[in-house]
C-alpha cells in the first residue's frame, strides 16, 4: 500500500510518499516539498502572521492533490516546533483543519526525539545493542538513548541550527566573539541533558539522523547520497573540529560550493556543527554513524506496524473526498 507523511518542519515542508506493508522496508515513491521557514513569518508577539500561514495553508493543499493524484491510502499529518512554538500554534492549526480537512498532529519535542530513536533503532536493529542518537533539526536538538525500539531517554532542546543562526550569527560570515559566545550557549544549554544520558551508561552505537549531519558527514568526506542509504557513512570529531574553523571563515554564498550543502541549508550549516561538535565532545565520542531514518520513517514504520492490529486501512476522508471531486 501507498503511504504518505506531511511533516511541517522548521525549514521545508515535506511530503513523502512510500510504497509499503507492515513488516516491510517502506521504500519511497515520490516526494514534494517546498523551502518554508515558518519563523520568518512570526511578528513581535510570536505570532504566525496570516502570510505564513496563507503560504502554510497553500503547501497542505498541494500536498493533498498530489497525495490523492498517486493514490495514497493513508495520510499522516505532523508539526514540531515551528509550530510547537509559537504563540498561535492552536489557532494555526485549527485555522489549517478548517481550510485543509487535514488535522496536523502537533509532537512534543520528547515524542520527536523519541519517534527518531526508533527510526534509528529499525535500521541498524537490534545488533546495535545501546544506541545513543542525536538529531540536529531547524529548531530543535533531540538526544535520546536505550537498548529497546523506544528509548529509556529522550530529550530535546532549542539548540536546532536554522533557530542558533538567527539569534546568534546574524553577520555573514559571522564574527570571532558572535561564534564564540554561541559555543559557550551550546555547552551550558547541553550540560543537563548530557549529564543524564550519561547516567544511563556507555553505548555500543553512536548515530547522527538528519539533513544537517549528514550534510556535515559529507563536507568532511562520507560518500554522496548518490551511492544509496546502505553505504557506511561516518562523521569523525577530528573532521569536524578542522571544518568548524572553516565554515566561520566563510559566507553563506561560499558555502553552497561544498558537496552536500544546499542553499537552504549554506546559512546554517556552522550553527549545525558547533552544536556536533560540542555533543560529542560532551559526550566523548570520537565519530558517530549516519543514520538514512530519522523522524518521518520512524512515523511511517509505526503506522505500520499498527496495520499488523487494525488490518487494512479505507482512505482518511479528504483523500476519498478529492479522489471523487475536483477541488478547485
Amino acid at each position: 500500500m501507498r503511504l504518505g507523511v506531511l511533516d511541517i518542519g522548521s525549514n521545508t515542508v515535506h511530503l513523502l510518499l512510500v510504497d509499503a506493508h507492515a513488516g516491510a522496508n517502506p521504500v519511497p515513491f515520490a516526494s514534494h516539498k517546498r523551502a518554508l521557514s515558518l519563523v520568518k513569518y512570526l511578528d513581535d508577539d510570536g505570532n504566525i502572521t496570516d502570510e505564513g500561514q496563507h503560504e502554510l495553508i497553500e503547501f497542505i493543499l498541494e500536498a493533498w492533490e498530489f497525495a490523492a493524484k498517486h493514490k495514497a491510502k493513508d495520510l499522516l499529518a505532523f508539526c514540531t516546533s515551528a509550530i510547537r512554538e509559537s504563540t498561535n500554534g492552536a489557532q494555526v492549526l485549527a485555522r489549517v483543519q478548517h481550510e485543509t480537512t487535514i488535522s496536523l498532529i502537533e509532537l512534543t519535542g520528547e515524542e520527536e526525539s523519541a519517534m527518531t530513536f526508533f527510526a534509528v533503532r529499525r535500521w541498524h536493529g537490534w545488533g546495535a545493542g545501546t544506541i545513543l542518537n542525536l538529531d540536529i533539526g531547524g529548531g530543535s536538538f533531540e538526544i535520546s538513548q536505550g537498548s529497546d525500539e523506544l528509548p529509556d531517554l529522550a530529550h530535546s532542546v532549542p539548540l536546532g541550527a536554522g533557530r542558533l543562526t538567527r539569534e546568534w550569527l546574524e553577520a555573514d560570515p559571522p564574527t570571532a566573539k558572535s561564534i564564540k559566545a554561541l559555543r559557550k550557549h551550546i555547552k551550558a544549554t547541553l550540560k543537563e541533558p548530557v549529564a543524564a544520558t550519561k547516567a544511563l551508561g556507555v553505548p555500543n552505537v553512536v548515530t547522527g539522523s538528519s539533513k544537517t549531519f549528514r550534510a556535515l558527514a559529507r563536507i568532511t568526506g562520507a560518500a554522496p547520497s548518490s551511492m544509496g542509504p546502505y553505504v557506511r557513512r561516518e562523521l569523525h570529531l577530528s573532521d569536524l573540529g578542522l571544518w568548524s574553523q572553516r565554515l566561520s571563515a566563510m559566507s553563506s554564498a561560499d558555502r553552497l560550493y561544498l558537496p552536500g550543502v544546499s542553499a537552504a541549508r549554506a546559512p546554517q550549516v556552522l550553527a549545525g556543527a558547533l552544536v556536533a561538535q560540542s555533543a560529542l565532545e560532551m559526550f566523548n565520542v570520537t565519530a558517530l554513524q549516519i543514520s538514512p531514518w530519522a523522524l518521518r520513517e520512524g512515523l511511517i514504520l509505526r503506522r505500520l506496524d499498527q496495520l499488523i492490529f487494525d488490518g487494512p486501512l479505507d482512505p482518511p476522508a479528504h483523500i476519498a473526498k478529492l479522489k471523487n471531486s475536483d477541488p478547485r
